[in-house]
């Protein structure tokens, strides 16, 4: 893969000589590494959110995935999969994961746009490295996009990417979505490389946020910037446009991400047979058959509030207010990036609660937490949203958290109830959840507190309220977002073509 500088890219790269109309490039190819028991390696794609949003785009106009496959130092040939999309290898290096993906993605980037939740590093070499694979990355896009296709560049890995490209490819569309928060521009100006990085932002034709204060901390950037800002914040529109010194002019707004309902109805409907097995209900009973279950899911990130949650249940166990023996919380924690310290931290802190807890509260055979450090399969996972009376979705920051809204999209019975964080993007929608502020512990016990009660004391309204979320997420799914972001790209391109 070349790491030449843009303006000495090669013919084929500046004149566009791929025959793909439309490119997703995102950090992660949607494959995996399968090695078989004779050592053999193949790679079969994987399913996600993000897969499902832009596949029928990607069928339908021939399209290109472009991104890295998820290990180091070796990538497959480029393939198409079985409904026809080009996946096309990045290949990085250990020397690119440790420094671009673990040191500046994560240890960087991630810490400085959730607020500071942790102190993030400024390391001028993984900066270095940031810039070479996103250089790599645009290279890869130019050489495979056909003339005028339209290029929609994922999250906050590749930020440079929409100004590389446009550099090596001018006749681009470019879109641009962030998953995670957009921060204050006090907390966004900490950044040594903050010019650089903006400027590899609005080279876009459209940039994408979940909420209208990712929007506003945006624009609010922009303006300390001198650069001319009008119209105004729109919910699937580019309501906001910006104009460079130089004429460029960008939209932006706000498209809020969701999920793919129809596969979850899919996959609970596959899974009504392990009914009849009485497979929840062995569950349950593993359990102990309490009267009421919590459940967590989350990779194991400091921002995803996992301790506090777990000191709130404590408190609430050692105050009476739960009883030990008629409660349980399941929390599965997903490993992730596990070689920072800032990680390993919060899986220590973490695993010694649950320890505490269970030592203190638990009967033999009995744990009152139910604690699992392994990711799950999709099937089993929405068994234990059913399974489930109380979701407890506590980060301290979230861009969205589509754990809710799958939980939500599983009550079709408008059953349980959800206790969520202000904080998460889900909550400007998800209006009808027991929202609390996951820094406060006591305001965490008193959301909990609230759901359990309604469910026991005040069932009709606790249905009225779950009936509304998921009328909310069944009518807001990930179609709609992917076809109102592209949309706008579209107008958008119309509107610069006249």
């Amino acid at each position: 893969m070349s790491e030449t500088a843009p303006d000495s890219a090669d013919g084929n790269v500046a004149s566009g000589t791929g025959d793909n109309s439309f490119v997703v490039v995102a950090n992660r190819l949607p494959v995996d590494m399968i090695i078989e028991s004779d050592g053999t390696k193949s790679w079969q794609e994987s399913p996600g959110g993000l897969v499902s949003a832009v596949s029928p785009v990607l069928e339908k106009h021939q399209g290109c995935w472009v991104g890295w496959p998820g290990v180091t130092d070796e990538a497959p040939e480029p393939f198409r999969t079985e409904r026809g999309v080009l996946l096309h290898p990045v290949e990085l290096t250990q020397h690119d994961f440790e420094e671009f993906y673990e040191g500046f993605s994560n240890a960087t980037l991630w810490p400085l746009y959730h607020n500071l939740i942790v102190t993030p590093e400024f390391n001028r070499s993984w900066w270095d490295a940031y810039r070479d694979v996103n250089l790599r990355f645009a290279t890869e896009v130019a050489s495979v996009a056909a003339p005028g296709a339209t290029v929609w560049v994922q999250d906050y890995q590749l930020q440079l990417v929409p100004g590389i490209l446009r550099q090596l490819r001018p006749d681009l569309t470019i879109g641009f979505f962030l998953h995670i928060p957009f921060p204050p521009p006090d907390i966004y100006r900490q950044l040594p490389w903050r010019s650089e990085m903006l400027r590899g932002l609005l080279d876009a034709d459209l940039i994408g946020f979940h909420l209208e204060s990712n929007v506003r901390n945006f624009v609010e950037l922009c303006r300390g910037y001198d650069m001319e800002v009008s119209g105004e914040i729109k919910v699937r529109e580019a309501g906001i446009t910006i104009t460079l010194p130089n004429g460029h002019s960008l939209g932006v707004g706000v498209f809020p991400i969701s999920i793919d309902t129809s596969a979850i109805a899919a996959t609970l409907a596959a899974d009504t047979h392990h009914e009849s097995h009485g497979e929840l209900e062995q569950m349950h009973h593993n359990m102990g058959s309490p009267s009421t279950v919590f459940l967590g899911v989350d990779r194991l990130d400091y921002t995803k509030g996992i301790l506090q949650r777990l000191l709130a249940f404590e408190e609430l166990l050692d105050s009476g207010a739960l009883d030990p023996k008629e409660v349980a919380l399941v929390q599965l924690a997903t490993p992730s990036r596990e070689r920072i310290d800032s990680y390993r931290t919060t899986r220590s802190n973490v695993e010694e609660a649950v320890g505490r807890i269970n030592g203190r509260f638990s009967q033999i055979g009995r744990p009152v937490v139910h604690y699992q450090h392994r990711s799950v399969t999709k099937d089993v996972l929405m068994r234990y949203y059913r399974l489930a009376d109380v979701m407890l979705v506590t980060p301290f920051r979230d861009g969205m958290n589509l754990v809710a809204k799958e939980f939500v999209a599983t009550r079709a019975d408008s059953s349980g109830a959800l206790v969520l964080s202000e904080f998460a993007g889900a909550a400007d929608e998800l209006t009808q959840a027991h929202l609390c502020n996951p820094f406060d512990i006591e305001d965490i016990k008193k959301a909990m507190l609230q759901a359990t009660w309604g469910l026991k004391n005040n069932p009709e309204a606790m249905k009225e309220r779950m009936s509304a979320m998921y009328n909310q997420v069944m009518e807001h799914d990930v179609d709609l977002w992917a076809n109102a972001f592209l949309g706008a790209l579209g107008a958008l391109e119309q509107k610069h073509s006249v």
